[in-house]
């Protein structure tokens, strides 16, 4: 067939690019990167939620002393929350509820801490019972530990004092190894309120005591401060909110796939009818 002046000249299909650019398909495209932004930042919040950072905070307030009443709460666990915070507490210490315990390290030596009952004087005031467990200190020699321990079981009356720590949740029970023996002689391995219990005299069954201890920032005569850092905590990872945030990022990414596939559709469909019209023009 030859083509006449009258035949009309079918027009060039338009390029992807162009049927991007047309109106319809910007705005299909802003709201495509709209809903991307918002798949985007939900995955970004799941990654933060991932990632815990159990590590010290320079803006943590647990060196921010509280008294003891309000940063725990008695015959109850120890949340991480309370683990490692500077308490104040008023009271005074109970005889003859001295004992040691052993594997404590110390600046990385291994010795000996001296622990003993700390009588809450608000409950007293308040005619009920209410104990603390309180390591006093350390030594690397446990023969020392023992004579302070044994010179603090022989002091008839402590005075009502105040006692500023660091409050920590306690160890798990264990086996002492010097059943039978006086106080001052007993050795436990492990900071154990369960067994301190256990061991403190005429400690009524009415009585509260809290889930942790207090290790005291000053020490006893004849005995070194313990080292009480702020906590260390690890960085945990939570892989089930990590599944989330890719599932997130997938989305968005389908988002801007799904615009695109649209606009090749249309693309392709304006090209097959002006092929169409082309081959009805020849």
């Amino acid at each position: 067939m030859t083509r006449t002046s009258e035949t009309p000249v079918a027009e060039a299909p338009p390029t992807v690019f162009t049927v991007m650019r047309r109106p319809r398909w910007v705005w299909s495209l802003v709201l495509a990167l709209v809903v991307a932004g918002i798949f985007a930042a939900l995955g970004q919040w799941q990654l933060s939620r991932a990632v815990t950072s159990n590590g010290p905070n320079p803006n943590a307030t647990t060196e921010i002393a509280k008294p003891l009443e309000q940063a725990a709460t008695a015959n109850a666990a120890v949340f991480e929350a309370q683990d490692g915070q500077m308490v104040t507490a008023t009271g005074t210490l109970v005889a003859p509820d001295f004992t040691i315990v052993s594997d404590r390290l110390n600046g990385g030596t291994l010795g000996y801490w001296v622990v003993g009952r700390f009588d809450l004087a608000e409950a007293q005031a308040g005619g009920t019972s209410t104990s603390v467990a309180v390591a006093l200190g350390w030594s690397a020699d446990r023969s020392q530990a023992e004579a302070a321990a044994r010179q603090l079981n022989q002091t008839a009356v402590f005075p009502t004092e105040q006692i500023l720590g660091r409050y920590v949740g306690s160890d798990g029970p264990e086996i002492k190894d010097s059943e039978g023996k006086p106080a001052s002689e007993r050795v436990m391995s492990t900071m154990s309120i369960a067994s301190l219990i256990n061991e403190w005299t005429d400690f009524p069954d009415t009585a509260t005591v809290y889930g942790g201890y207090v290790v005291a920032s000053t020490p006893t005569a004849g005995l070194a401060a313990i080292d009480s850092p702020i906590p260390q905590r690890t960085t945990e990872l939570n892989w089930l909110n990590i599944f989330y945030a890719v599932e997130w990022v997938i989305f968005a990414g389908f988002a801007i796939f799904f615009w695109y596939r649209l606009v090749r559709d249309a693309w392709e469909r304006e090209t097959e009818e002006a092929e169409v019209e082309s081959t009805h023009a020849t």
